[in-house]
């Protein structure tokens, strides 16, 4: 019986950690960026005031891209929603980082290149 029990704890602490492993590897990606975005949604569209919450997201994803892996996957992901906007739209997305006070390391562009 108790090789049995251990048995289980070792088939289970070896699950755990398989399932822990690859969310900790895994880049960000564009879901999650656009959950960090998706609180300056109405401002993009409509103009007006920046939410306070925009801001703090837009903080967010700036902290969640550490690796270049990061950066770059929410560079492509960023280019991608770019190509989506008119240029009105467009432009009131260039003046969110100056906004909220965030220093972003490219430019919010469907012509970014990404690779660099």
């Amino acid at each position: 019986m108790t090789q049995a029990i251990a048995a289980v704890i070792a088939i289970l602490v070896a699950v755990a950690m398989v399932v822990r492993l690859p969310m900790e590897a895994t880049a960000l990606n564009c879901v999650d960026m656009k959950s960090y975005l998706l609180p300056c949604l109405n401002y993009v569209r409509s103009g007006g005031d920046v939410p306070s919450d925009c801001c703090g997201g837009l903080t967010g994803l700036v902290n969640a891209a550490r690796t270049t892996d990061d950066r770059r996957a929410a560079c492509n992901c960023e280019k991608s929603m770019a190509e989506n906007l008119s240029n009105d739209e467009l432009n009131r997305i260039e003046t969110l980082p100056d906004k909220c006070g965030v220093t972003l390391p490219y430019n919010f562009s469907p012509s970014i290149d990404c690779s660099q």
